[in-house]
């Protein structure tokens, strides 16, 4: 409610920073619950790891983090997902763009009625937006790095409406 009363109203839940520091999937939970009751938009973080990545275990982690995260959540409107492959965050990679497609349709099928509007983050800059805009399941961007440089996020919102 301090958030909401300071007048935000968005909240970012999730952020592969906070889970690094031991923010575990059922406190992530109870904050997206506890948003929602404050009136707040939610916009919910799920990504790998590299390693996890490696193993091939995209989808169960990104399942895991989507069915406890959700948990006794019945109305979905005001939550975005945000995939952010952690291993993508600042390191200037991102995904190959098919299977950036594919990611964003199986994290939509999880869901059977309206899916949720999902956004891409992760070293989104002037440079990828380009190719990442052509991936038409793509509801939006979550844009770090680059946002805290008004140069480049001036420039990403110029390319992606262009």
């Amino acid at each position: 409610h301090m958030l909401k009363n300071i007048g935000a109203h968005f909240v970012i839940i999730g952020h592969s920073e906070n889970r690094d520091k031991g923010e575990s999937d059922k406190l992530i939970n109870l904050k997206i619950k506890s948003a929602l009751d404050a009136k707040l938009k939610v916009i919910f973080c799920i990504g790998e790891t590299l390693s996890e990545k490696r193993k091939k275990i995209t989808k169960s982690i990104l399942s895991k983090q989507i069915k406890i995260g959700l948990k006794n959540i019945k109305e979905k409107k005001n939550i975005f997902l945000a995939y952010e492959p952690v291993w993508a965050i600042g390191s200037g990679l991102i995904p190959k763009p098919q299977d950036l497609f594919k990611t964003v349709e199986f994290i939509k099928n999880k869901f059977k009625d309206k899916s949720p509007k999902v956004l891409y983050g992760g070293s989104v800059n002037p440079q990828n937006i380009i190719n990442l805009r052509e991936i038409n399941n793509i509801d939006g961007f979550l844009i770090g790095g680059s946002s805290q440089n008004a140069k480049k996020f001036i420039d990403i919102v110029k390319k992606t409406y262009s």
